[in-house]
């Protein structure tokens, strides 16, 4: 189960699709209460509590009961906070350039952000994502893709938290962090996350911007995601049971 960025929609997996889709089934749902079309007929979801409720609603109406769940930026925090949540039903977890996982933003990342959050224009996304991504490539019809969903109308905010601890995590795991990332320093993520996870995998992808994950890079994207899905048998945590 592929779960997007915050603003990205499912359609942000097209370049991973085809290579992980020809091994794998894969499902890249909308997040609910984010941009997209995902919609609910009830009360909005408010909390992250909510949130890991509707991905239990999500894998019972797939009738499935468990999965390989694979986030990028804030989709890698909603799949670290369902982990949390539901373990047994998380059978391998990939996380790229996760948010609010191993660190909290920058404070310069989130000065820059303010404005496009405060009073989001075409003109203000797109600069902000030029900004992020500058040099690390971004696919132009997906800037304007994300551009058109940061400025809809009406549009609702997703749900969001605080930092998690990652820490309980002995599920198989992933941690790919973008080189160039302004979200946050990756190479601080990437130790953090090998020191509480001394079972994951962490790997930092070099000359690539948080906003331009996944598209960028895809190949090597694909290669560590589907290399780390079909691992036989999953490394143990080597730490001692709770």
């Amino acid at each position: 189960m592929l779960l997007h960025g915050g603003g990205a929609t499912g359609t942000a997996w097209f370049a991973n699709a085809p290579a992980l889709g020809a091994r794998h089934r894969l499902y890249a749902v909308d997040i609910l209460g984010d941009v997209g079309r995902s919609e609910r007929a009830g009360l909005p979801l408010r909390t992250p509590q909510d949130l890991t409720s509707w991905l239990d609603a999500v894998l019972d109406g797939l009738e499935l009961p468990a999965a390989a769940l694979c986030g990028h930026s804030y989709g890698a925090w909603v799949a670290t906070a369902y982990a949390l949540h539901a373990p047994r039903r998380v059978q391998r977890l990939a996380l790229l350039d996760p948010t609010q996982v191993f660190g909290g933003y920058r404070p310069g990342y989130l000065l820059r952000a303010l404005p496009m959050l405060l009073r989001p224009t075409e003109q203000r996304v797109g600069a902000f994502l030029d900004w992020e991504t500058a040099g690390t490539g971004v696919d132009e019809d997906f800037k304007r893709l994300y551009v058109r969903g940061a400025t809809l109308r009406g549009r609702g905010r997703p749900v969001v938290g605080r930092t998690l601890d990652p820490a309980p995590l002995a599920m198989p795991l992933l941690a790919l962090f973008a080189g160039d990332s302004r979200v946050h320093d990756a190479e601080a993520a990437a130790s953090r996350a090998r020191r509480l996870l001394p079972h994951a995998r962490v790997d930092i992808l070099p000359g690539l911007g948080h906003h331009a994950l996944p598209i960028a890079g895809a190949a090597a994207v694909d290669a560590m995601v589907l290399e780390f899905l079909e691992a036989s048998p999953a490394p143990p945590d080597p730490r001692p049971a709770r």
